[in-house]
């Protein structure tokens, strides 16, 4: 086995490639090629070729000074595929370890925890989706076998929608009719939204970009305290957002104002995983377009990506009501499905949240760490 740096065009497209060859393409979720290639810029891409040549099994390897100052110095890897075999798994992780100069390894990220990356160790039946991993059941069975250890477990969240009744209204959407009893598990105070000068915001596939500074805020002050979370800037969350405005369904991404100040949001994307697998991740102009062309295809299933509120207003129930709102608008708008990434198992409030909607776990979650001081 021979551990070789992506360094031409044609090594680029057998990384990308890889994955998509050795998953079932019912399942696994690729990560945009244009993705890819971006977080080329800060890590080194590997691939691990047998005696024929042949692409067995792929890396990547990297630093993150931020990282390093949340949880101490490690050694990152991540977009780490590999087929069965011990040898295989053993050349991708000698490689890091070379790499880390004593360092612990922690992975897989792309290139952190709250971007993408980890492994998941159950549900292996059920497909993958955006911003989430999906990998085979040997994948944890070989990081155990090889001495790592499991760190940040969680788990993603499916709530089915079929059950719920359409919502007729809010008392945040000027004119509509009020509902009382279709909470959709989200009780809430109404009395509180004019005495306490609450106002729902939505976002905009026109004014996108400068609502992200908004969201990006709150995003940092309520994370902040995860022991995984290292602050996303304002390049990262352009790059992860990138395209975002073409597809957003309006009502699915919102935050909430108390007295004219941001203090919780939740960010829900119309789900395009099947899409994605169709073309292999690779979203360029056309495929864009023909996406745009069909975008009414893909407004069945819907993916919550992140939500939180800010450290000071916490445990007040403003969650509770954005989640309400947002499942207004997936039972009116049709949706069937909602998805989530990853909430680590410690997060028991996020994670009612989700019991609350009638939700379970989707798929076991981690990150692996080996080396670590006990």
């Amino acid at each position: 086995m021979r551990l070789v740096p992506v360094q031409s065009r044609a090594d680029l497209r057998a990384f990308v490639d890889f994955p998509l060859q050795l998953h079932p393409t019912d399942r696994y979720v690729p990560l945009l090629s244009s993705v890819i290639a971006a977080h080329r810029r800060s890590a080194e891409l590997f691939l691990v070729r047998d005696r024929h040549g042949v692409v067995v099994g792929r890396t990547s390897m990297h630093r993150s000074a931020a990282f390093d100052s949340k949880v101490g110095p490690r050694q990152l890897f991540g977009h780490t595929e590999f087929v069965d075999d011990d040898d295989v798994f053993a050349t991708i992780m000698d490689g890091v370890e070379t790499r880390a100069n004593g360092r612990p390894l922690f992975g897989p990220v792309a290139l952190l925890p709250n971007q993408t990356g980890g492994v998941i160790t159950s549900g292996f039946d059920d497909r993958g989706f955006v911003d989430s991993a999906w990998n085979p059941a040997y994948y944890p069975d070989m990081y155990d076998r090889h001495g790592f250890h499991r760190r940040f477990e969680a788990d993603t969240w499916l709530v089915d929608l079929n059950g719920t009744a359409t919502a007729t209204g809010s008392p945040l959407t000027a004119g509509a009719p009020v509902v009382a009893d279709q909470d959709h598990g989200f009780a809430f105070d109404d009395a509180r939204i004019a005495a306490e000068q609450i106002v729902i915001r939505h976002g905009s596939r026109w004014h996108l970009r400068s609502q992200l500074p908004i969201l990006r805020r709150m995003l940092n002050a309520s994370f902040a305290q995860l022991g995984y979370y290292t602050d996303i800037s304002a390049d990262q969350l352009a790059e992860q957002t990138d395209g975002l405005a073409f597809l957003l369904d309006e009502a699915l991404l919102l935050w909430l104002e108390k007295a004219g100040r941001p203090v919780a949001f939740v960010v829900t994307v119309p789900d395009i995983s099947e899409y994605l697998m169709s073309v292999g991740g690779r979203l360029g102009v056309l495929n864009q377009l023909r996406l745009l062309a069909t975008h009414g295809r893909y407004r069945s299933d819907a993916v919550l990506i992140i939500k939180g509120t800010v450290p000071d207003e916490q445990g007040r129930g403003y969650l509770t009501l954005l989640s309400r709102e947002l499942h207004r608008n997936l039972a009116r708008n049709g949706y069937r499905t909602l998805r989530s990434t990853f909430v680590e198992r410690t997060n028991i409030a996020s994670a009612a949240q989700y019991r609350r909607a009638g939700g379970r776990p989707l798929h076991g979650y981690t990150f692996y760490e080996r080396g670590a001081a006990a």
